[in-house]
Order: C-alpha cells, then sequence, then structure tokens
C-alpha cells in the first residue's frame, strides 16, 4: 500500500443513511477508479442510529481509500463536515458533498478544471430544486434575504456542495467557532471563488435528516453569524418609537393646553402598551441570539467528538 497523499479527499457527512451507502460507494469507486487525479473519501457518521456505522466501518477496513470518522454523538450536519475537513488529507483541496446522492460526485471533474484555472473555492449553484414546494420557498427567501443583510457577499442557492482548496482548508480548520455555516465562512475567507451550476436530485432513498427546526438553527446561524441588520435594525426601531412617543406627547400637550381637550381611550392606551412591549421582547430576543452564541463561544469546549477513526485500514 502506498502512503503517498491523495491530490483530492472526499468528505461526506452521513447520518443514518444506510439505504443509500451502497449506491454511494458504488458511484464514488466509480469516480476514484475513472479519475487520473489520485483520490481518498472521508465519511463521517454523524451519531447514527441505524447500521450506517457497521457498514463504514467495514468498508474502511476493506478498502484503504476510503476512511472514516465515527462521532461520539449527532454533532449535527456542519459539525460533521468540520470533522471531515479536520482530518482530510488532500494534497490540492478538499470535494465536499451530502450522502444523500443530491449531490452527484461525477461532478468533480467540473469542479477541479476549475480550480486549475486558478479558482481556491469553485461552489456549486442549484438552478432546479426537485423538493417540496414550501421547502424551495423557504430557501428561495432565505438566501435572498441573506445577500441583502450579510457583511460578505454569499453567493445565491450555494450550499456546501464545492471544491475547496488545500488553503482554503487550512484557514477554515482553523476557525473556531461554535456556530458554524460553513458556506458563509467560506465566503469570509475570500481568494477568487467561482460558481457553477446544477439541476440537484432527489434524495436517493429514506427522507432529509435537516427538520424544520435544524434549517431553522442553520439560517439563524447564518443571519446572526454574518451581519449586524438585527441588531442596526433594533437601534432604528427603538429610534422610531422615541420619535413617534416625542410626537403623541407634544400632540396630546398641545391639545390639553391650547384646544382643552384631553385625548381618553382604554383601546389607544392598550395598543401603545402592547405595541412597546412587543418591541421591547422582540429586542431581548434578538440581543438572546448573540448572547447565546457568545456563551457557547466562551465554554471553548471541542466542536466535535470522535470516538473511532479508521484511517489506511486502520483503526485509531
Amino acid at each position: 500500500m502506498s502512503n503517498t497523499l491523495p491530490q483530492v479527499s472526499f468528505v461526506i457527512p452521513l447520518y443514518n443513511e444506510e439505504s443509500n451507502l451502497p449506491t454511494l460507494v458504488d458511484r464514488l469507486v466509480q469516480v476514484i477508479d475513472s479519475s487520473e487525479l489520485s483520490l481518498d473519501v472521508v465519511l463521517v457518521d454523524d451519531g447514527s442510529s441505524d447500521k450506517s456505522r457497521e457498514i463504514l466501518q467495514a468498508l474502511a477496513l476493506q478498502d484503504s481509500r476510503f476512511h472514516v470518522i465515527l462521532l461520539s454523538r449527532n454533532h449535527g450536519h456542519q459539525l460533521a463536515l468540520t470533522a471531515g475537513l479536520s482530518v482530510a488529507q488532500g494534497t490540492e483541496g478538499v470535494f465536499v458533498l451530502d450522502g444523500d446522492l443530491q449531490d452527484p460526485p461525477e461532478l468533480l471533474g467540473a469542479f477541479y478544471s476549475k480550480f486549475k484555472e486558478g479558482y481556491e473555492v469553485v461552489y456549486a449553484v442549484r438552478e432546479k430544486r426537485k423538493e417540496v414546494f414550501y421547502k424551495r420557498w423557504a430557501y428561495f427567501l432565505f438566501y435572498r434575504i441573506l445577500k441583502k443583510i450579510a457583511n460578505v457577499d454569499i453567493p445565491l442557492d450555494s450550499g456546501d456542495f464545492s471544491f475547496i482548496s488545500r488553503r482554503v482548508v487550512d484557514v477554515l480548520n482553523q476557525m473556531p467557532e461554535e456556530s458554524r455555516f460553513i458556506r458563509g465562512m467560506r465566503t469570509w475567507i475570500g481568494f477568487k471563488q467561482i460558481g457553477i451550476s446544477y439541476d440537484r436530485q432527489e434524495r436517493a432513498n429514506g427522507y432529509s435528516k435537516y427538520s424544520f427546526g435544524k434549517l431553522v438553527q442553520l439560517a439563524l446561524n447564518g443571519i446572526f453569524n454574518f451581519s449586524e441588520f438585527p441588531i442596526r435594525f433594533l437601534t432604528l426601531l427603538g429610534s422610531s418609537a422615541i420619535i413617534s412617543s416625542v410626537v403623541y406627547f407634544i400632540v396630546v400637550v398641545i391639545k390639553k393646553f391650547f384646544v382643552n381637550e384631553v385625548i381618553e381611550g382604554f383601546t389607544a392606551l392598550l395598543f401603545v402598551i402592547i405595541l412597546f412591549g412587543g418591541i421591547q421582547l422582540a429586542a431581548i430576543g434578538i440581543l438572546g441570539e448573540y448572547i447565546l452564541r457568545i456563551f457557547f463561544q466562551s465554554k471553548n469546549r471541542p466542536n466535535f467528538i470522535i470516538e473511532k477513526q479508521i484511517m489506511n485500514g486502520k483503526v485509531k
């Protein structure tokens, strides 16, 4: 067995993908065998509860081109991807994709050719998504809102599916964020980047492990990690509330002393109380999102725990 490091490493996070693994492995083997590049695969099991872990361990012990990272529990997609990037050995770069076969591994050649043209990051742009309509609309709106308010120019409709150069991978591995939004971090790093359009396919088998709650959490990480807009919006909202209150006070004083009329009405008072109470609660919630991220980051815990690692056919 050669100890030569691969040129490119696939990094694929997995969670309960037992039904997709045979097809995924077959397609990866075909890509590896047909490519002129030296390739290997890092498969990260994110605490699966099905037979994925057993299948992956047997694969890694049988074929040294496949390396397996078993995390101690389910840490979440972004941290599982982070774990894979931390051990990937590709000397030229890393090809990131999901294990549900919505991201075709056969596109490596197209991504790699752009990398050879001098691009440090080649990201996939989803032209079509074969998913339920409400998810398509949610993604559509999120990316466009984020692009408007983010302090970096995050490309529209681009996910984690990408080719990342060795230099960018090394920088990502140095970034200690606990609430990770890797597509935003990747953009923040800079260097030459370009998108490649593709049609995102349906899942081969099974169901999406990204629940609505997890998607919301990912979206919040994107917004609060890469935008000052929520805080600035609070400032604007508070200023508007103060100005409105001053104007209303002046109107009341004028009516009292110059028109001899006092404004009455329980409904108006109730409306004002509810309005300002709602603004205060919203402000506390937005501040809480930032404070929560500071709190977890300040603990300085490791982002993930590796239970077992099988590299080059050997258990570590």
